[in-house]
């Protein structure tokens, strides 16, 4: 069986980080946090990031210390997806 490839990966523009934002967590923090849009895994932040694991994993555990992203376990892979504070966070920033 195939799947096609969804979501983040499949689109191929990135998403602006808005400089307010990108100066409350961080750039690097914020940007994981804005490509959280719909559920996504690691491996695929780490790909879209260009971040090493290590990293992205750290980014991870503060946002979710902070409630801005939740997480769920899908057959063997984990998921990320931003919560309804860390979207309205996101989306009160200008474009």
């Amino acid at each position: 069986m195939i799947y096609p490839c969804r979501g983040a990966l499949a689109e191929g523009e990135r998403v602006p980080v808005p400089d307010a934002l990108g100066k409350l967590p961080g750039h690097a923090r914020a940007g994981v946090l804005v490509l959280l849009a719909g559920p996504t895994s690691t491996t695929q932040l780490v790909a879209l990031t260009g971040q090493g694991l290590g990293s992205v994993g750290r980014h991870l555990k503060v946002l979710l210390d902070a409630r801005l992203i939740r997480r769920r376990r899908v057959g063997r892979s984990v998921l990320y997806a931003r919560t309804d504070l860390g979207q309205a966070l996101v989306e009160s920033q200008d474009p």
